[in-house]
């Protein structure tokens, strides 16, 4: 009995197979760049000030964002009043001890050291910000925002 040859490859099927690997290079491609989205970091740093709004924030996807007014102590306008500038954060969630410890400084004024961490981009899911706090360190003092730093 005679072994039948195969049947010669169709262009049709050597397509079929192009068109897969690309979808799946395209799918390994998108999941490296959505986790180095995800998880990497531009930049580290410490914002020192008064944390003046905590809010749960969005429609679909619920995120915890605040701000921090950094007072920038000896910088007045033309009138002589003390400019205050404001910076965005958000915190990841999942994380109740540190929306607590925010909280808690929200409320009573005192003046804080946030460390955070920069991201490259936004993600819907993550919070409407590039940097995420991760710590809070208390001061125990309690921030002068009315005061300009030249009246004495």
């Amino acid at each position: 009995m005679q072994n039948p040859t195969p049947a010669p490859r169709t262009i049709g099927s050597s397509v079929k197979r192009g068109v897969r690997r690309l979808l799946l290079a395209f799918l390994v491609v998108f999941v490296l760049v959505m986790l180095f989205l995800y998880y990497g970091s531009y930049s580290k740093g410490v914002r020192s000030g008064v944390v003046i709004k905590l809010s749960e924030r969005g429609m679909v996807f619920k995120t915890w964002e605040g701000q921090i007014n950094l007072q920038s102590f000896g910088a007045v306008d033309a009138k002589g009043n003390a400019m205050n500038e404001v910076f965005s954060f958000s915190v990841i969630g999942g994380n109740d001890s540190l929306l607590k410890e925010l909280e808690a400084v929200s409320l009573s004024g005192e003046r804080v050291n946030l460390h955070y961490v920069e991201r490259y981009a936004k993600l819907p899911w993550r919070g409407e910000t590039v940097y995420f706090v991760d710590r809070v360190e208390r001061s125990g003092q309690p921030g002068d925002m009315d005061r300009s730093p030249y009246a004495h």
